[in-house]
C-alpha cells in the first residue's frame, strides 16, 4: 500500500487533538451526543447558523443531490437560494442527478433548475481538466460539497468529492466541505485496501473496502495524502455525532442517497453485498430490498443453511425467493437469502459478504464471476477473486488483507474529528 504521510501534522494531527477546524468551529467531539434531546446538527446547519461567513464575498457554486437537507427536509440549495447572505450561482449534479432523477449509472446533464433558475452543471464522469473547464465556465469562487454518503468506498459519491477536490485545485478555486454522518458508524474501517493498479471511479485512492469516515473526514484525508495539488480546503464539522452513532441516533431524516439506497439498514450491508455486482447472482436491484436479497435462478435453501452454519456475528441468513422487476433476472423467480441483521454493533458486513460469496461458490454449481471481473474493482484487486477460486475460506480471505488494513487505519486516525 502506498499512503504516505503527507500531512498528518498540519492537516490531521490537530484534528485528532479535537481542535477546531479551518471554519474555527468548536469541535464536534465536545458537544453532546445525539439523542436524549438532542440531535445531530450537520455542517449545513453550522454554516448557516454562523451567517454563512464561510462563503461571505464569494460566488458560490454547490455540489450535491437530493441528501442535502435540512433537518426540516428543506434542500439547502432551495434554503441558501433564498437568502440574500450568499451569493449562490451554480449547482453541480453527481451521479443520478442534483434532484435525483437518473438511474444507477446516469446523471440529468446540463439544465436550468426550475425551482431556482440555477444553472445545474453535469459532473458525472468527469475529472481533470474537464471537470476543472466546468468550474471555470460556472464563474464561481468557492465549491460547497454536502452529500450524505454511506461509508463504502466503491460509493461513488466519495470519489465526486475527489475528483471535485483535484479540479477545484486546477481550477484556483475554493472547497468547503459541510459534514454530515457516516449512516454506518465511524468506529472502524473494514475490508480490502485498494491497489492503485485497480484504480476506477468506484476506487481512486487506497482506502479500505468500508473506510469508517465522514465526508469531511475523507475530504481532509485526500488533501493530506493523496491530491498531487492539495486544495485550499476548509470544513465545517457536526456537532452530537459520535462514531458509534447508527443513523438512526442522529435524529436527522433520512433521504435515499441514491434510488437503491431506500434506507439506512440497506446502507448498513452494502459495503459486504454489493460484491455481488460482480458476481451473476442479483445482489436485490429490482426488488424492495436492494443489497439485502441476494440470489439467482437454481439457488435453493442450501445457501442459507451454509451461511448461518459460520455464525457470522449479529447477522442470520432466511431462505428467500423473489422477482426482481429489473436488472438482474427481470421478471423472473429466483432463490436465495435475505440478510437479517440483529446485532448491528457486532455485525461485519464485509466479512458477511465475503462469507456469502464463499458459501454460493460452494452451494450453488452455476456460481460465476462477472466476465469483465467488476469484483476486482469493488474489491480493490485479483486477491479475493483468485483466493475464492483456489477454494480459500472467509477466514482465509479476510486474513490476506490486515497488513494493509492495519497501515490504513493507521493514517486514518491522523483524520478523526469525532470520539
Amino acid at each position: 500500500m502506498s499512503l504516505s504521510r503527507r500531512g498528518l501534522l498540519a492537516a490531521g494531527g490537530a484534528l485528532a487533538a479535537g481542535t477546531a477546524t479551518a471554519t474555527g468551529a468548536a469541535p464536534a467531539a465536545a458537544d453532546a451526543p445525539a439523542g436524549r434531546g438532542r440531535r445531530v446538527r450537520t455542517g449545513f446547519e453550522r454554516l448557516a447558523a454562523d451567517g454563512y461567513a464561510v462563503l461571505a464575498g464569494q460566488r458560490v457554486g454547490v455540489v450535491t443531490n437530493p441528501t442535502g437537507v435540512t433537518a426540516e427536509a428543506r434542500h439547502i440549495v432551495d434554503v441558501m437560494h433564498a437568502d440574500e447572505r450568499v451569493d449562490l450561482i451554480a449547482v453541480f449534479g453527481p451521479e443520478h442527478g442534483f434532484r435525483g432523477t437518473a438511474q444507477a449509472g446516469g446523471s440529468e446533464g446540463r439544465y436550468d433548475d426550475p425551482a431556482t433558475g440555477l444553472p445545474v452543471y453535469d459532473t458525472y464522469l468527469k475529472s481533470g481538466k474537464a471537470l476543472a473547464d466546468v468550474f471555470t465556465a460556472s464563474g464561481v469562487d468557492t465549491i460547497v460539497f454536502d452529500i450524505q454518503d454511506v461509508g463504502a468506498r466503491f460509493y461513488t459519491y466519495i470519489w465526486t468529492l475527489y475528483d471535485c477536490m483535484a479540479a477545484a485545485a486546477a481550477a484556483g478555486k475554493r472547497f468547503v466541505v459541510l459534514d454530515r454522518p457516516n449512516p454506518v458508524t465511524g468506529r472502524a474501517a473494514l475490508g480490502p485496501v485498494l491497489d492503485k493498479a485497480y484504480a476506477t471511479f468506484v476506487g481512486r485512492e487506497p482506502i479500505a473496502q468500508a473506510h469508517g469516515m465522514t465526508v469531511a473526514e475523507l475530504a481532509q484525508l485526500f488533501n493530506g495524502e493523496f491530491l498531487a495539488a492539495p486544495v485550499p480546503l476548509e470544513t465545517v464539522p457536526m456537532t452530537h455525532w459520535r462514531r458509534a452513532d447508527l443513523f438512526d441516533a442522529t435524529g436527522l431524516p433520512w433521504v435515499p442517497p441514491s434510488p437503491n439506497m431506500p434506507t439506512p439498514d440497506t446502507a448498513l450491508v452494502y459495503s459486504g453485498t454489493c460484491l455481488f455486482e460482480g458476481t451473476n447472482l442479483s445482489e436485490g436491484r429490482g426488488t424492495t430490498r436492494p443489497f439485502e436479497l441476494l440470489g439467482a435462478e437454481g439457488i435453493d435453501g442450501r445457501w442459507a443453511e451454509a451461511a448461518n452454519a459460520l455464525g457470522l456475528p449479529g447477522v442470520r441468513f432466511r431462505e428467500a425467493y423473489f422477482a426482481p422487476t429489473f436488472s438482474k433476472f427481470q421478471g423472473k423467480t429466483v432463490g436465495g437469502v435475505q440478510l437479517m441483521v440483529h446485532d448491528r454493533a457486532a455485525f461485519d458486513p464485509v466479512r458477511t459478504g465475503i462469507a456469502l460469496l464463499v458459501t454460493a461458490r460452494r452451494t450453488w454449481s452455476g456460481f460465476a464471476w462477472r466476465a469483465d471481473h467488476w469484483i476486482d474493482r469493488l474489491t480493490g484487486s485479483s486477491r479475493v477473486r483468485t483466493l475464492i477460486d483456489a477454494g480459500a475460506s472467509a477466514d482465509d480471505v479476510v486474513g490476506a488483507w490486515e497488513e494493509d488494513l492495519a497501515a490504513f487505519r493507521s493514517v486514518r486516525k491522523g483524520y478523526l474529528m469525532y470520539h
